[in-house]
């Protein structure tokens, strides 16, 4: 092997290490908030944070209570199937992606496992951020319409290097 190759291999592993790590950080940093948040609401307040409030809520479908009628069940298996898809990209993305696309990769990662574990329990997903004009949410839908964000960016950035030529 050459020191290129050592160094080539070495990447690709510090990527996954820093996709892995991020994710589960990102994944108990939601659930942790989401225990607080079933302990410290449960009794139907709301807290005032300005323009955000926390406030309990529980969602049996996923974006914007989409599927609420269907089985649980299927939630979570179609869930599931998604969550398994984008770890498999992810993996294989950061054989080559820079580390912006990691982290945000690691986010949407990190949000849907910490939401595929919730929905386990009892089919329901615990939201606690509210504010007076979108539905109730939790930090892994953050992470993930966040991470999406900037891959969208980081997609469009690359494409315009791409087209101009610029960079090589």
């Amino acid at each position: 092997m050459t020191a290129g190759h050592t160094g080539a291999e070495a990447r690709v592993i510090r990527g996954r290490i820093t996709l892995a790590a991020t994710a589960v950080i990102a994944a108990g940093l939601d659930l942790g908030l989401k225990t607080w948040a079933a302990r410290a609401l449960n009794d139907g307040s709301s807290t005032d944070l300005g323009l955000l409030h926390l406030r309990l809520a529980f969602n049996p479908g996923v974006a914007f209570s989409l599927g609420d009628t269907l089985p649980p069940a299927v939630l979570l298996g179609v869930t599931g199937v998604i969550v398994v898809a984008l770890a498999v990209f992810a993996v294989r993305v950061t054989r080559t992606a820079a580390l912006p696309v990691v982290l945000a990769l690691a986010a949407m990662l990190g949000g849907a496992v910490a939401n595929l574990i919730d929905r386990a329990a009892d089919g329901l997903v615990t939201d606690y951020q509210h504010t007076g004009w979108f539905p109730t949410f939790n930090l892994a839908d953050v992470f993930v319409v966040g991470g999406g964000a900037v891959l969208a960016v980081a997609s469009w950035r690359t494409s315009d290097t791409a087209a101009t030529g610029a960079g090589a």
